[in-house]
């Protein structure tokens, strides 16, 4: 299994050829975003010599919709049915005694400082310090035993000490739920686990469910947890890193700025603290970092997203063939939907469904079967054929939107809909692509000559004829 951990993943992508291993001397402190930015979409970076520490550190391990696919053990199409399988379907995680859990090598209890430890970087030029921004952030509901699984970003505030960014979603409101009582809510902040279990993290469940038994639903085998030193959260037992908490109660300090997917930076305000209580590691730990508004950032939260989008407007279209959430559009605000249109208006009706899947989606395209929605060129192409604004569009003003749009009101602003479907009374001609016969059968090798000489190229200059 490609995926089984963190490590066998790296082992993977290194045979592939899509690590690189940067052995100079770099710096925390922009070098490393620099470096991991300049590589994005091509090959995962591995900093074996981060200035100041032992520990290495490594970002990009998933910046392609084929990096996923191969850790799914799929291809590209395959992917949104079997995250949706998995999600539909979560599997029990395997409990295992700590002495048999990697990430349990090394355990910190005193003298914490969480920066001496590990190379935190800082990514952009306004960010407001060092930020961890790919850990898995695990909670549990005291009533229900069931755990929370989803990713914030995490300032360094102090040694022992990490200030968090709770959007109103499910870690928020199990907080809210302690906070009102009085009670800190505890917390497990997890750095460097294989690819599936991360893309689980960001599925869109309803509250309840644990994200970690979508892990072990998208393997061939349980995924293995162990138990918490000083909290009790359960966590995967082969992850690199483990830094143990509790969300402290009536407390709000300074938090950002920082630079978020729509390449913008989060507004500085004052958020939630984690009372770092323990850490423990693996023998040689491997921190991983993922780079803001890079392709890994972007599809890891927009692989989900299609696969929740998908559901919701097959409820409402039946024909819906698939969806995209497009990197230019962040994987968040733009939503580009196929279908098999069987009656007129049947497109504007998906339109709304996708509205109503999540507040972040600001425009919608909607097209044929025939455009391949995941190339932009197609897209644009559809928009500039097949769309007339005075009918085919649909505009809804004053809606919940994104907070990280510059361009809202504090998150309310409009949302955009594009008709771009072929009428179905079109005169058969009207909209017939044009193709070329045998164009997709032919071999563009056989019609090209080896042999490039210099006697050859000799003859265009001298207006000889080539034979």
């Amino acid at each position: 299994m490609k995926a089984r951990t963190f490590r066998t993943w790296l082992d993977h992508l290194q045979s592939k050829g899509r690590l690189a291993v940067i052995n100079k001397k770099v710096s925390p402190d922009f070098e490393i975003a620099a470096v991991a930015k300049k590589l994005d979409g091509q090959k995962a970076a591995y900093f074996s010599n981060v200035d100041g520490y032992k520990v290495p550190l490594v970002s990009g391990i998933c910046s392609s919709r084929q990096d996923f696919a191969d850790a799914l053990e799929t291809d590209e199409k395959g992917i949104i049915p079997k995250f949706s399988k998995a999600v539909s379907i979560p599997k029990p995680c395997r409990l295992i005694e700590k002495e048999d859990a990697p990430v349990k090598e090394n355990i910190i209890t005193e003298n914490i400082d969480i920066l001496k430890t590990f190379p935190i970087p800082i990514h952009h030029e306004m960010d407001s310090g060092h930020y961890i921004s790919a850990a898995l952030f695990i909670t549990r509901d005291p009533d229900t035993r069931k755990q929370n699984v989803s990713i914030h970003r995490l300032q360094i505030s102090g040694k022992d000490k990490l200030g968090v960014l709770l959007l109103p979603r499910h870690t928020h409101h199990l907080y809210k739920q302690a906070e009102e009582q009085g009670k800190p809510l505890e917390c497990a902040i997890v750095i460097g686990v294989d690819p599936l279990t991360l893309l689980a993290s960001q599925a869109s469940t309803p509250f309840g469910v644990d994200e970690l038994e979508i892990a072990s639903a998208l393997r061939s085998e349980p995924l293995e947890t162990v138990r918490c030193e000083t909290v009790d959260i359960d966590v995967p037992a082969r992850a690199e890193i483990v830094i143990e908490g509790k969300i402290l109660p009536h407390i709000r300090e300074p938090e950002g700025p920082f630079g978020e997917f729509p390449k913008y930076y989060g507004p500085r305000s004052d958020k939630e603290i984690v009372q770092v209580t323990a850490i423990s590691h693996r023998d040689n730990p491997i921190f991983y970092t993922i780079v803001p508004a890079g392709y890994e950032h972007l599809l890891l939260g927009g692989i989900p997203r299609e696969a929740s989008l998908l559901e919701s407007i097959r409820q409402t279209v039946p024909s819906v063939a698939a969806v995209h959430m497009s990197p230019g559009g962040t994987c968040r605000y733009h939503a580009i939907v196929s279908i098999k249109k069987r009656n007129e208006g049947e497109a504007k009706n998906a339109i709304l469904a996708a509205f109503a899947n999540s507040f972040d989606i600001k425009h919608v395209v909607v097209a044929d079967e025939d455009v391949d929605i995941f190339n932009m060129e197609e897209v644009e192409w559809a928009i500039a054929t097949r769309f007339q604004a005075s009918k085919d569009m649909v505009v809804i003003h004053d809606a919940q939107g994104s907070k990280l749009d510059p361009s809202t009101d504090n998150g309310l602003g409009s949302k955009t809909g594009f008709d771009c479907t072929i009428p179905l009374n079109s005169e058969p001609m009207r909209y017939k692509r044009i193709t070329i016969p045998g164009y997709d059968e032919l071999n563009l090798q056989d019609y090209l000559s080896d042999d490039a000489s210099e006697s050859k190229r000799e003859s265009f200059e001298t207006d000889k004829v080539l034979t």
